[in-house]
């Protein structure tokens, strides 16, 4: 590996890695040297992952974290220690016609994948500024904060709004050498969704893809660990589609 994207040293909080992308987010950083701090509601299959983590000879932690709850929030990155690079990945969905979204309902996805970023952003912030460090963020978007599809409106909205978040905190923060990027995936195949995919709805998605496959965890490693170490040092606001040309087929 490039020295330039050796993350030996540093630490990385990764908010939602008790599954899917978040998990596997957290054993690619630690791969590339960093320490890791897994962050979840769902402590149990924290503890899990940890264990795999330290047999594999990763440095882990893990620590329980709600990122619809301020103090929560708070409550974790103190939790945390001193932090080099926060990867906002924890994000639901709901599925429904946008006449049947109950408030309850948008208020859930928005508060999690907008709100809760936001909050885990700033409380980082705050305190690298506090210490005058040196910092990273790096939001898990999508491609549907660009493009869109129907029944998930409050996802189409929050990762938009977490677009249009990142490079408004990358333009004031940059004074401080903090930079805020993000991913935006398209179709990734995780242990949630692999079933859909083998079926003809899911196969009528992958050809509208123009490499004509699904994507894999690994297959956002590059542009994560590229915002997350130095090889990005000059890279901030930047928004990095990783989606085998889904965004750019025709319409």
């Amino acid at each position: 590996m490039s020295k330039r994207f050796d993350l030996g040293g540093k630490v990385a909080l990764v908010t939602g890695a008790s599954s899917g992308l978040g998990a596997h987010f957290a054993k690619c950083l630690g791969d590339a040297g960093a320490s890791v701090v897994l962050a979840a509601r769902r402590v149990d299959r924290l503890a899990s992952l940890q264990a795999e983590l330290t047999r594999q000879s990763i440095t882990a932690k893990s620590i329980a974290l709600d990122v619809q709850s301020a103090d929560s929030v708070s409550a974790a990155l103190d939790a945390a220690g001193p932090l080099d690079i926060v990867v906002n990945n924890a994000g639901i969905s709901i599925v429904k016609p946008a006449l049947e979204m109950p408030e309850a309902d948008w208020d859930a996805v928005v508060d999690t994948n907008l709100r809760g970023a936001w909050l885990v952003t700033q409380g980082a912030a705050r305190r690298w500024v506090a210490e005058k460090r040196p910092g990273s963020i790096v939001n898990i978007a999508s491609i549907l904060g660009l493009r869109t599809i129907g029944q998930v409106a409050p996802y189409n909205a929050s990762k938009a709004g977490l677009i249009h978040l990142t490079r408004a905190l990358a333009m004031e923060w940059a004074r401080y050498n903090i930079r805020v990027n993000a991913i935006c995936p398209g179709y990734i195949e995780t242990e949630m969704n692999a079933p859909f995919w083998k079926t003809p709805g899911g196969q009528r998605l992958i050809d509208r893809i123009p490499q004509r496959r699904i994507g894999q965890p690994e297959h956002l490693d590059g542009a994560l660990l590229l915002l997350a170490s130095e090889a990005g040092a000059f890279m901030t606001g930047s928004i990095v589609t990783v989606d085998g040309g889904h965004t750019v087929n025709s319409l």
